[in-house]
């Protein structure tokens, strides 16, 4: 699979690119600012891009910008960005974008192999993968939210970070059917139509969170 990484900091950039080559990565660009991003963005055509938020030269948000700059000239590029804190706005911004095939997580999430590889996979597929931390304050921050039970903001928390509802299920520990009964009286009240499609179901509750 085709691989852009962006970061600054040389050991991080070096061990992103060994540990993605590891799970048959083909990584085919690294940059370390924000200038040289969205060229080898374009030029390199990858099916997924790992990208710090910030970069050289005034490490704010340099490597988001080149991200959702790529994305407007190549609709749904896959990008998974790594922040090393939380950053709702920067993640609004992102969902802003249209289509699939976004990420933001915490750098920290890295250390979990597993985690991370699944992450970068989900996006490439033209999935979702949010932090729950991320998640978790922009749920906090919109009040139509109140009209969800405490059980359906779990719920709408874990669709928000890609998982099915197999997975779902499992980490709440409740029945796939009532899983899927809690994302039919979300999707109700949040007025947006009950969808089969897995991806567009999570995209259109990022979307609202956006909103």
């Amino acid at each position: 699979m085709r691989t852009v990484i962006a970061e600054d900091h040389a050991l991080l950039r070096d061990g992103l690119t060994r540990l993605l080559q590891a799970f048959d990565f083909e990584v085919v660009a690294t940059v370390d600012n924000g200038p040289d991003l969205l060229p080898a963005l374009l030029a390199h055509e990858p099916e997924v891009a790992v990208i710090d938020v910030r970069l050289p030269p005034t490490f704010t948000d340099e490597g988001l910008q080149a991200a959702i700059a790529a994305r407007n000239q190549r609709p749904g590029l896959p990008v998974l960005m790594l922040s090393q804190h939380v950053e709702p706005l920067y993640a609004r911004e992102l969902l802003s974008t249209p289509h699939g095939g976004i990420g933001y997580l915490l750098k920290d999430r890295v250390s979990d192999v597993g985690e991370f590889v699944e992450a970068v996979r989900r996006v490439a597929g033209g999935g979702t993968a949010m932090d729950p931390e991320v998640i978790s304050q922009l749920l906090v921050r919109r009040e139509p939210l109140a009209v969800l039970t405490a059980r359906e903001r779990e719920v709408l928390g874990e669709m928000a970070e890609g998982r099915s509802n197999a997975a779902i299920a499992v980490k709440l520990r409740i029945t796939e059917k009532a899983v899927s009964k809690h994302i039919n009286n979300i999707l109700t009240k949040l007025e947006m139509p009950p969808s089969d499609d897995d991806n567009r179901r999570v995209l259109a509750v990022l979307a609202y969170l956006n909103g």
